[in-house]
């Protein structure tokens, strides 16, 4: 095995999200574990923008594109691309990007790796972004009905407590009885009557 094919099967095996991208954040390569957020082909996101290509709420906010628009001074991805081409080295910056799904935007917390890359004569960033979004969900504050423990989600419509996780978090649960439960619901099974037998 050459050792371009070996560092490209180490890339491909990362379950990060990995992009190779120019100072532009155009993208020039990704990883397979990134198509779960680009959602597209290679030879379709080859060459455009981060932005377009993760579909960002705000890279139509300009007529020329991802990089342009009044808050694009403020992306973190972007500035930690730019750092990276000039050299420097990003650690796990945490971000909020607001992501466009199919009718929806979706909010989506990220950390955000940047470190430069050299290719042919050419300074890029390796950008890797580590979705963090169900971990913050599971560690913010969550409004439970002190009565029946319903959750009331970011739509304000009140869910179980089981239909939360199994739809923020696609954690499905399986059932049973603590101890205490068994013994208050079912104490003929679990505390029968002494007969004075061992």
């Amino acid at each position: 095995m050459s050792a371009g094919s070996l560092w490209q099967s180490a890339l491909d095996a990362v379950p990060l999200l990995i992009f190779v991208v120019d100072e532009d954040m155009r993208m020039m390569a990704f990883n397979p574990a990134s198509t779960s957020m680009v959602g597209h082909l290679p030879d379709t996101v080859f060459r455009r923008r981060g932005g377009e290509v993760l579909n960002c709420v705000h890279h139509t906010d300009s007529a020329e594109g991802c990089g342009h628009g009044p808050t694009c001074g403020e992306c973190v991805l972007r500035n930690s691309v730019m750092a990276a081409v000039q050299g420097q080295r990003i650690t796990r910056q945490r971000t909020v990007m607001e992501l466009v799904r199919e009718t929806s935007v979706r909010a989506v917390e990220l950390l955000v790796t940047a470190a430069p890359f050299d290719h042919d004569g050419q300074r890029l960033a390796l950008l890797v972004l580590e979705d963090i979004t169900e971990l913050s969900t599971l560690r913010r504050l969550l409004p439970i009905c002190a009565s029946c423990k319903k959750i009331r989600n970011d739509d304000n419509y009140w869910q179980s407590v089981e239909r939360f996780f199994s739809s923020n978090l696609n954690v499905n649960f399986s059932h049973g009885l603590c101890p205490d439960c068994a013994r208050t619901l079912y104490p003929e099974i679990n505390d029968p009557p002494s007969d004075g037998k061992k």
